[in-house]
């Protein structure tokens, strides 16, 4: 039985969600999820009937609920060395860039929304080009300085690495077009298995979000 349980949002749309789940996949960690559909009925009060935040994720451990998904990635690196680089100065990189993501690309994130299914080629508004180009600054130095030993940002897999999946994923649906490193780091994410079976899942989920659909 797992140990863990995930409670989380569709696949397709919830990108907070993402960063956890494909944590535990990536590594192996056993879990099990539950799924609350978004904006389904009654969907509010099933989370927070379970959540303490009201939101999710949310990672069940035991008697133990760890809400947001930094903090629960945080809490997996404790119990389950390797999650992030062992070298002390890349470690903290790696935390700043997770951090950066966790609060900020607003203009990104409120424009070019996480719906995985969908291919709609779009021109970036000003603000959301400017998010995008400290996106592409921010890979393509963390491949620069860290990425010897492996295709991601800081050589293995990381906890930076599911922290900047759903931008991938954004990228892609949206039409986002990179040359250079950051364009092979996107490549390389779309096609690590991890990825590629929460896509395959977020396109078989019944559920569709009206304003994530249309323009």
């Amino acid at each position: 039985m797992a140990h863990y349980t995930l409670v989380m949002g569709n696949k397709n749309y919830s990108s907070w969600s993402m960063r956890p789940w494909l944590v535990l996949r990536h590594f192996g960690i056993a879990f099990s999820e539950q799924l609350i559909p978004l904006f389904e009925p009654g969907y509010d009060a099933a989370i927070r009937a379970v959540s303490p935040s009201g939101k999710v994720p949310l990672l069940v451990d035991g008697d133990l609920q760890v809400w947001d998904s930094l903090a629960i990635c945080e809490y997996l690196a404790e119990r389950h060395p390797g999650l992030w680089p062992r070298d002390p100065a890349a470690r903290a990189i790696a935390r700043s860039v997770s951090a950066e993501m966790h609060s900020s690309f607003l203009a990104l994130r409120m424009n070019f929304q996480c719906n995985i299914r969908r291919r709609t080629p779009r021109a970036p508004t000003p603000e959301v080009q400017a998010d995008i180009n400290r996106i592409v600054a921010l890979w393509t130095d963390c491949r620069a300085r860290f990425g010897d030993d492996g295709p991601y940002l800081f050589g293995a897999f990381s906890i930076a690495d599911a922290m900047y999946a759903p931008v991938c994923f954004r990228f892609q649906t949206w039409g986002v077009q990179l040359s250079g490193a950051a364009g092979v780091y996107m490549a390389t994410m779309l096609a690590t298995p991890a990825l590629q079976d929460l896509a395959r899942d977020a396109i078989a989920e019944p559920y569709r979000i009206g304003k994530y659909e249309s323009d």
